[in-house]
Parts: structure tokens; C-alpha cells; sequence
């Protein structure tokens, strides 16, 4: 037994996986960038790996080091991906959506050694650099020139070994290899620290579900540093599968079904929005779909009526799942579900256990403490998923020990289900706005809008949006009647504190904000008032 240990948890892992497949499909096609109008088979995408990992040990890449990356989906993304875990280290995505301030607290937690980001970034990555007490040794820019104390991605990798990178340490499936960041509830990022074995499991559970094998060619549309553009058929699946993966670093619905019939794409994946303009582009010019063997949704439920459109539309087989950064996808619905259980977050996953339990104002619920499965009582849903989940956070056990409890991961998330264990979510109990696919949370937003000095106070919440699912809305006691909706938004856009898209969309000026009797903000009651406010024209649009 102690030899069989030793060899599963030294070659179980992502790496030997992508390994494999360098050996025995060398000549098959494993990536496509139609920008670039470049393809790669898995020997010359090992090739540009390797270049990339030499280029890192000569910078004195030591195990557990990290890679930052800040770049839409690319080439150098996916080589950035593999070469930190040849060397042994952690590929940390960030988003390319931070402001400068969210993006150095990153660089403080994490403390990369070289920090690789697009040159229409530069200016962020500068600023976030500038506040940040960690220096990265080495800032290398994708589309741009060599320039001061930056070297350009073709300058840092040129005339490096394409031989494998030499071996330094021994692997280990429970090693970290990729760290994405998540807010938490009040706005601050948490580092989740995916392990190899992590990363091997989600690949598996994404060729369960669909299921797909090396011989689908597949596209994400959505961006790779979350946890569903980088496993969904994103780089971690299809090279651990060995099949082949189409790069779109900007969505676009006429392109998006181009490719399908160019590339002979069987599955392509994007949240519910993706879906509704591929099916307004395919009803006005009919494409070729008949490669595609599904299209897989995220990030919300898929009403009943919409379901049934994209089912005719674009292709049976729709599929959604639901989860989160931790855990990855836990629930899903298949096309067999549809549209029966169209609305619903699906049902658990093989490898996962999801239930509903209680809330309770004074305590947490235990994880046998459930809600009736009658589609009526509202709970908090509770994942186990030892397969996808670390079960841990990186360099914050405090939220460790908030997150995790007995085995199971709180997500905050409210919801019913039925008695077959579908799972239908209704709300949040951190009341996080969803909004283009990205999380936004009141408090931080509040935060901001609050150091202006003719805002008294604030609360934010939101309104149904058809394009972005949520727009963030802003309810405001001013200081001085001078204060307009326009100096807000233009105060928020030049604010290093807040990401551009965070910003509020919608204001409305109030002589009070709602309080509980406890002095909470009523974000539960604010976000009724919403709903009323806009239907009768009362918030202002900037």
C-alpha cells in the first residue's frame, strides 16, 4: 500500500496528465487562436511551454513560486497555465476588470515573481505595482515592446531551451498549482488555492457531465482567470483530455457561430447572456450548427421560456450548472432535464453532495439541519466537493474557519428544492449583485461612494437588467444639493478603490436610507424599493 500511495499521489497529477497527451497526440491540433490565425499541435504547444518555464528557472523560479497573469484569453495565458506547473509553482489568474488598488492587494497577498499582462493594461498594472509593497522581479508585457524595467513576452521567452525544464523537485497531486481570487462579503479578496489533484478532478467532472473526450474541439467564451472559463473546457480540461481548444479573448455572437462550423466545435460554453445573442444572430442568419453537441451556461438559471427558445434555436442539448469559486460546478441540469427543470439550479453533481439547510439569525446550521424538500422553504445551500475543493484559503484562515464547517462549504446562496433535490436559488444572504457574469458585492461599492464629500451615506442594490442579468443601483443622502448623479459616477471611474464595472448605473437621491433596529442596512427592503422605482421612471441613468 505505501508503494501505491507513493505513485498515485507523485504521478495523479495535472502535469503528467498534459504529459501523456504530448506523447501520444504530438500531431494533433491542441489549440487554436483565430486572431493570430495560429494553430498549435501538443508538441509545439509543449515547445512554447517549455520556453516560457526555461525562461522562469533562469529567473530563479523556486517550487511554490507564482505567476501572476492579467491577460484575456491568449496564447501566453494557456502557456503561463502549463509552465507554472512544470516548475512546480502556482499560476494565479487575476481579473483584468480590478482597478488598481483591488489588483496590488493581490500582488501583496500573493507575491509573484514575474507578473505577465496585455499592454492595453499598463497603465493598471503600473499603478497597482506602484502601491504595492511587493515588487515582482520581472513585468513582462503580451502585445507590446520592451520598455525600462519591462520586457516584452517575445524578449523574455526568445532563444530559451524548448527541452523539458529541468527537474528540481519531486510532484505531488496535493501541491498548490492554481490560485484564483474571490471576493468575500465585504468585498475583499480571498486567494483559493487549488491543488493538482483539485485540478485533475475538475477536468474529469467536466468530462463526466457533458460528456467529452480528446476528440472534441471546444470554446469558452468567458474569462479563463474564473474558475468556470479556466476548468468548463477551458485549458485545464481539454489539455488534461488532450483535445483541442479555440481561444476567444473578446466575445462576439456572429464570430462565436462562424466557428463553430470553421473548427468543427462540438461544445461551446458561456453564461445565460451568451445564449441569448447567439440565439438572436442564429435567427437572423441561420449558421451551420451541425458540429455542436451542446452549449453549457453558467452564473444563473435558465428561465423556462428562454430554455425552450435556445433548445429550438441552437441545439438541443443545453446545459447549466452551478457552483462557485471554491468548488467549481456542483449541480447541473442536462438536456434531459430540460425544459421540465428549466429554472432550477439542477440537482448535485456524482462526486458532490449539495443540500439546503436552515438559516438561523444566531448560529450556523448543522449539516443534517434541513429545509423540506417542497419547493416553499428558503435556505442557505451547503456544498461538499471534496473532489474540486481545497477546503482552504491562502493566507486567511479567518475566513477558513467562516467558510468551511464540517466538511461542507456555506455559500451564502438561498434557495429551495423539490423532492428530487433540485435546487431552484433565490437570493443571497450577503445580497452580492450579479452583474455580466461578475460578482459585486453593496458594501464595497458603498464603501467608495461614501468618501465622496457631499455623500452623507448610501446603500446599493440592484434592478433586473436584460443584458447584464443586475445593474447596480445607488441610493443616496447627500451632504450638499450640488451633488449629481454625473459627478458620482465620474468620482467612481477615476476611485482606484473599485473596478469600472462595479460602478453604479443607476442613482436616486433620498432624504433617509432604511436601518434595521440593530442599525443594519435594510438591503433586503432597498432592493424592493428598487424594483418599484424603476417601473415608475424614478432612478436616474448615467
Amino acid at each position: 500500500m505505501t508503494d501505491f500511495r507513493q505513485i498515485f499521489e507523485s504521478r495523479y497529477t495535472w502535469i503528467e496528465g498534459y504529459m501523456r497527451n504530448v506523447r501520444r497526440y504530438p500531431a494533433k491540433t491542441a489549440m487554436i487562436y483565430p486572431d493570430r490565425n495560429k494553430e498549435w499541435n501538443y508538441k509545439e504547444l509543449n515547445a512554447d511551454v517549455n520556453r516560457l518555464a526555461n525562461a522562469l528557472v533562469d529567473d530563479g523560479f523556486q517550487k511554490q513560486g507564482v505567476v501572476m497573469i492579467q491577460l484575456l484569453n491568449c496564447p501566453e495565458f494557456a502557456f503561463a497555465y502549463v509552465a507554472a506547473q512544470k516548475v512546480h509553482g502556482v499560476c494565479c489568474p487575476s481579473s483584468y476588470r480590478l482597478s488598481p488598488g483591488e489588483l496590488a492587494y493581490n500582488i501583496n497577498d500573493s507575491q509573484p515573481l514575474v507578473l505577465i499582462f496585455d499592454a492595453s493594461f499598463k497603465p493598471t498594472v503600473l499603478e497597482a505595482v506602484s502601491l504595492s509593497a511587493h515588487k515582482p522581479k520581472r513585468l513582462v508585457v503580451v502585445g507590446g515592446e520592451s520598455d525600462g524595467d519591462i520586457i516584452s513576452y517575445s524578449d523574455y521567452v526568445k532563444d530559451k531551451s524548448v527541452e523539458e525544464p529541468p527537474y528540481t523537485c519531486d510532484y505531488n497531486i496535493y501541491d498548490e498549482t492554481t490560485r484564483l481570487y474571490t471576493s468575500g462579503t465585504t468585498g475583499r479578496p480571498k486567494g483559493v488555492s487549488l491543488t493538482s489533484i483539485n485540478e485533475v478532478l475538475s477536468a474529469h467532472d467536466v468530462m463526466i457531465h457533458f460528456p467529452m473526450s480528446y476528440k472534441d474541439t471546444t470554446m469558452n467564451t468567458t474569462p479563463w482567470f474564473h474558475r468556470g472559463g479556466l476548468h468548463c473546457a477551458g485549458p485545464c480540461t481539454i489539455f488534461y483530455a488532450g483535445a483541442t481548444l479555440v481561444i476567444m479573448s473578446k466575445f462576439s455572437a456572429a464570430t462565436t457561430l462562424k466557428f463553430v462550423a470553421r473548427y468543427k466545435i462540438s461544445f461551446v460554453i458561456g453564461v445565460p447572456t451568451v445564449l441569448e445573442e447567439l440565439a438572436d444572430e442564429q435567427e437572423r442568419n441561420s449558421y451551420d450548427l451541425a458540429t455542436l453537441k451542446g452549449i453549457v451556461t453558467m452564473g444563473s438559471p435558465l428561465e423556462r421560456s428562454a430554455c425552450i427558445r435556445y433548445q429550438k434555436v441552437l441545439t438541443p442539448n443545453i446545459f447549466n450548472g452551478y457552483g462557485t469559486t471554491e468548488t467549481f460546478w456542483n449541480t447541473f441540469l442536462r438536456p434531459f432535464d430540460l425544459p421540465e427543470n428549466a429554472g432550477t439550479a439542477g440537482a448535485s453533481c456524482v462526486d458532490d453532495d449539495v443540500r439546503v439547510v436552515k438559516v438561523y439569525e444566531d448560529r450556523r446550521a448543522e449539516p443534517e439541519d434541513l429545509v423540506a424538500k417542497d419547493s416553499t422553504e428558503v435556505g442557505e445551500v451547503i456544498i461538499c466537493s471534496p473532489a474540486k475543493s481545497p477546503y482552504k484559503y491562502c493566507n486567511n484562515d479567518a475566513e477558513t474557519e467562516a467558510k468551511y464547517y464540517k466538511d461542507f462549504i456555506y455559500t451564502n446562496d438561498l434557495a429551495v428544492w423539490d423532492e428530487n433535490q433540485f435546487i431552484t436559488i433565490v437570493g443571497r444572504k450577503d445580497d452580492m449583485i450579479i452583474s455580466s457574469g461578475e460578482n459585486i458585492y453593496p458594501t464595497e461599492v458603498e464603501a467608495v461612494l461614501n468618501t465622496h464629500p457631499k455623500v452623507k451615506d448610501c446603500i446599493v442594490t440592484s434592478v433586473p437588467d436584460k443584458i447584464r442579468g443586475q445593474l447596480v443601483t445607488a441610493y443616496v443622502v447627500r451632504n450638499d444639493d450640488s451633488l449629481t448623479p454625473e459627478e458620482l459616477d465620474e468620482f467612481c471611474k477615476e476611485s482606484p478603490d473599485i473596478a469600472n464595472f462595479k460602478r453604479p448605473r443607476l442613482y436616486h437621491f433620498v432624504a433617509q436610507i432604511p436601518f434595521s433596529a440593530t442599525g443594519k442596512k435594510l438591503h433586503v427592503k432597498i432592493k424592493e424599493t428598487a424594483t418599484r422605482d424603476l417601473k415608475n421612471g424614478l432612478l436616474y441613468r448615467v
